[in-house]
Formats: C-alpha cells, structure tokens, sequence
C-alpha cells in the first residue's frame, strides 16, 4: 500500500477535484509489470491510481497523460479520463477515471477495429512526434522523419538493436543481418502517409467498458506506419477475427500487410529482447532469415 505521506497528498488531490471527500480506500490492482496501482473507492467513486519512481523513468506518467489527451482529441475511440498527475516524495503519481469491465461481444470487437481504423486515418506531415516518450518502461525517441522506412531504421530499430548488443542480446552476425534487412524495408512498405498510432497495442492495452465500447490504455503514441498497431495485436493474442474484417472493410490492408506486420513486430521483439532475455529471440531471428 502506498505510504502514509502518498495517501495524505492523494487525498488532498482528490478534494481539488471532488466537492466532498470521505475516508478513502486503496485496493491493491494489476497495474502492469513497472507501476503499483490501486483503486481508491471513497462514497460512491472509484479512481485508478499509479505509482511509479520520478527518477527512475521520469515524466513516465505526464509523457502518458499526453499520449491519452493526444487521442482523446481526435473524439474516435474512448480513453480514461485523466483526473491528476503529480509527483510527491520521488513518486509520480497518475489518477484516472476506473473503468468498469463490459462483455466483449461481437458488437464490441467489431466498434473497436472501426474505430482503429478511422483512428489511423487521423494524419500528419511527418513520422514521429513532437516528443518523445515511452514504450512500456523503455524510452522512445520521436524524432521526426519525412519517410517511413527512415523514421523505422533510425528511431525503433537501430536504438533497440544498440541496446540488446551491449547486453550482449544479439550478436554481430545479428548486426550483420539485420543490416542487410534495412536496404529492403522501404520496398515493403508503399506510399502511406503517416497514422496516429496507440503505439503499443497488446491485449493488455484496452478494455471494454460497461457500455460494451472499446478502450484504449497506456499508449505510446506518434505518427508511424498503421501496421505498427496492426502487427502488435497479433503478438500476444487477444484479438478476434471480427476485429480485423472490420478495420479492414474500413481502412483495407495492403496486399503484403502479413510481410510488413512481420517486419514491424522486430520492434516490440527487441524490446521484449531487451526486457525479460533470450526467450524472444527465435521469433526474432526467424523473421530475420525471412527477410535478410
């Protein structure tokens, strides 16, 4: 449970923003794989709260309370709405609407890849972002590119490939082959304008309200190619085939959407790479041999 000292500050938030605070309440809840979170229940309100090191990933949570106003402004898809952030004792803390779970029906999944779809037709005039931010726990650099495959080389793969090669993670022969893989990346991807992404779309990245609609949670947004998004759903499961015949009715995939989804997923592999060891990199390298 958070200290006595976090619970005092979280409560004074909380009378900034509610007209009438009774004894709150905190419940431990999954809260991903780097934040305690809690549910904090007080009257008849419920709050979700995270808390995280201020120093260790700094500005985690400000860097997603912009990602969340990024999409909330586009007024397509749902996400939580953002009550507080803060820091207090070298903790950052992010208060959110609690969302209550629905039934993920058919209705459900086919409302979710409709609204993805018109999402990634939201555009920009490059790929990136006005700022960096974070892909779960590690930092993404946004810097803005005119064209895909550059943006994919120098700001996902190649920061990523460094890291796992200092961590002795990938091997030079490794380095050998995914640089063979670079000259041919621009050639799979066609002449696609740049796609507001949710950036980090597994089926632990959004939920069904009680209203049966989908939404989105902890993003890593900027302006990249659309099957960035797309070939994450496929990597941990979570997603019915009426999600994808909806997108696709909505925003068709290109005839070679299996091949780029393969090479988009390298990123979300090395990260994993990066975090949690070797267990990832067969996947890895199985793509490179289909491609280098």
């Amino acid at each position: 449970m958070p200290s006595s000292s976090i619970e005092a500050a979280i409560q004074k938030k909380l009378c900034d923003h509610f007209t009438f605070i009774e004894q709150i309440k905190f419940s431990a809840v999954g809260g991903g794989s780097i934040n305690e979170a809690y549910r904090i229940s007080f009257g008849n309100e419920n709050i979700f709260c995270k808390v995280n090191s201020a120093t260790k990933f700094p500005q985690l949570f400000i860097k997603e309370k912009a990602g969340l106003a990024l999409i909330r402004k586009q007024n397509i898809i749902t996400v939580p709405s953002v009550i507080d952030c803060f820091e207090h004792d070298d903790q950052q803390l992010l208060l959110m609407e609690w969302i209550g779970e629905g039934e993920r029906t058919e209705r459900f999944w086919k409302k979710f890849g409709e609204e993805l779809a018109v999402l990634h037709q939201q555009s920009a005039d490059y790929f990136g972002l006005n700022e960096d931010n974070y892909m779960g726990s590690v930092p993404q650099s946004n810097h803005q590119h005119q064209t895909w495959a550059s943006f994919f080389t120098a700001e996902r793969l190649q920061p990523m490939i460094a890291r796992c090669y200092e961590k002795s993670l990938l091997t030079k022969s490794h380095l050998h082959q995914f640089e063979k893989l670079r000259s041919g990346i621009e050639g799979l991807f066609e002449n696609e304008g740049p796609s507001l992404l949710h950036g980090d779309l597994w089926s632990g990245n959004f939920m069904c309200n009680q209203n049966g609609d989908p939404v989105l949670i902890d993003p890593a947004v900027y302006y990249g190619h659309r099957s960035m998004d797309l070939a994450m759903t496929t990597l941990f499961g979570g997603f019915r085939s009426s999600f994808y015949k909806a997108y696709h009715y909505h925003y068709p995939f290109p005839a070679n959407y299996k091949e780029q989804w393969a090479i988009c997923n390298l990123y979300p592999l090395l990260i994993h790479l990066y975090l949690f060891g070797s267990n990832y990199l067969p996947q890895i390298q199985s793509t490179l041999k289909q491609f280098s």
